[in-house]
């Protein structure tokens, strides 16, 4: 027996579930399907919400560890209970998910677990755990089937001395010495986590700085912030070498971050983390019976997220669009809008905001001002430091800055850039100014709550117009 819908989603991260809400909110049956036992994909299961629960604990820790400047005495100095920690993060999953399921539920949508395959124009093949296949058809097609972590050959993961950023999160144990291969989002954070639980770290990074997607500015504090709290940071480094060790892991690295003779340095950690991205889960869901043809491990979808074959949506990490669950979502909302026949807007990649949650955070939106002098736009640039905001020392955590990059003539706000405390909340300011095409004048005008740390945004957009008042 074929089972029918007029939406089947194909996984279920935050693309995919919040796609079938939207649909079965406009009124389709429809169909979600995951190969997990539980909702929640990569980010949820994996990703965003398990490494966020080990960084709040990690900013607990270090708010303790600073205590004597908010005046408090502690008896004894804090412990930390890795196995308790990550038995939170467990019961935090566990009810993300299960709220999922439950929203799902309450809108009507039909969840299947099983391994979904495209099995022609309008079909699909799910197979369960336990071997039973059922025939789905379904006149739209969303796929949703996200990413996996990107291994490097050599360097494959035993769990124990190779970590993915997957077994990091199912680890017993603090390593003593964690290395970190990649600093990107997921090296960063990492890295940051496990500082504070008390590892000496050592985070390698093959191009000249960290992050190196961000504003050049945002990179080089970066560096500086992460050597103040003694993590060894290497970059222009590349791995030349990785022997396992009775006690870990031998790294052999090859540095040429002067420009000159590559030097060798040695590293011994009791673990290696590889963080050198994500790859999509695109092999096996049989897009070749339906006429998909990839391009470097994506598929091409128009502005409505519709894909070349009739009647298939792609989102989130297996398109070509920046690969974060926010993303994702909102690229769901399209695809099932557009299906609807609802209208619909395109996808602005330039207002996805990007945040690392490492201690300190850095967040971004727009561009970078090296993008911007590329593109040939004649721009000015204001700066301004927590340093100087009231809440920011109230905190104790006056590193950092704020970096706004508008068109000069018009004043028109094109980048916004934070690194310092609380930035992936306040970055939502920026990203709302942004997407109405919000002007210098039209920040600074904004009457910001005192004291505050979103007072940074009015005062680095006066900065950036050559009137700053409180500095």
């Amino acid at each position: 027996m074929t089972e029918s819908f007029d939406v089947a989603v194909m996984g279920a991260g935050p693309g995919g579930y919040t796609a079938a809400l939207r649909a079965a909110g406009n009124g389709l049956k429809t169909l979600l399907i995951d190969r997990e036992n539980r909702l929640g994909g990569t980010c949820l299961l994996r990703g965003c919400i398990p490494t966020k629960t080990l960084l709040e604990t990690a900013r607990r820790m270090d708010e303790m560890a600073r205590a004597q400047l908010y005046g408090i005495t502690l008896g004894t100095p804090p412990v930390l209970d890795f196995p308790k920690l990550m038995q939170r993060k467990e019961r935090m999953v566990a009810k993300l998910s299960a709220g999922i399921l439950g929203l799902c539920r309450k809108a009507g949508v039909q969840v299947m677990c099983g391994t979904a395959s495209l099995d022609g124009p309008g079909r699909l093949r799910v197979v369960d755990s336990a071997g039973n296949e059922t025939a789905v058809h379904a006149a739209n097609i969303i796929l949703a089937t996200g990413s996996r972590v990107r291994a490097l050959p050599g360097l494959e993961p035993d769990h124990r001395r190779i970590l993915t950023s997957d077994s990091a999160l199912s680890l017993d144990h603090v390593p003593s010495r964690l290395a970190v291969l990649g600093s990107g989002a997921v090296g960063l954070e990492f890295a940051s986590a496990f500082r504070s639980f008390g590892a000496q770290v050592t985070l390698i990074e093959a191009m000249d700085r960290l992050l190196p997607a961000a504003d050049a500015e945002i990179s080089d504090w970066l560096f500086r912030a992460f050597r103040r709290r003694r993590i060894d940071v290497f970059t222009s480094a590349r791995l030349e070498s990785a022997e396992m060790t009775d006690g870990g892991v031998r790294l052999t690295l090859a540095s040429t971050e002067n420009l000159g003779t590559p030097q060798k340095t040695l590293v011994e950690a009791d673990a290696l983390l590889v963080a050198v991205g994500r790859e999509s889960c695109i092999d096996g869901i049989g897009l070749k019976s339906v006429g998909i043809v990839p391009e470097k491990g994506r598929i091409r979808v128009d502005a409505q997220m519709r894909t070349s074959a009739p009647g298939i949506y792609a989102i989130g990490d297996v398109t070509p669009l920046p690969a974060l669950a926010h993303a994702a979502s909102h690229e769901g909302l399209i695809a099932a809008d557009a299906i609807a026949g609802l209208p619909t807007e395109p996808l602005r990649a330039e207002l996805i905001p990007a945040c690392v949650y490492s201690a300190p955070e850095t967040a971004s939106v727009g561009l970078t001002e090296e993008a911007a002098v590329r593109q040939g736009m004649n721009i000015t640039v204001g700066r301004f430091p927590f340093a100087a905001i009231g809440r920011a020392s109230v905190l104790g955590e006056t590193d950092g800055f704020a970096k706004l990059i508008a068109e000069k003539d018009s004043g028109k706000l094109v980048g916004a850039h934070l690194a310092g405390p609380h930035a992936s909340e306040l970055i939502g300011e920026f990203c709302a100014a942004l997407s109405m095409g919000a002007s210098l004048n039209d920040i600074a005008g904004t009457i910001h709550a005192h004291p505050t740390l979103s007072e940074i945004c009015g005062e680095a957009a006066l900065a950036a117009l050559g009137r700053p008042l409180n500095i």
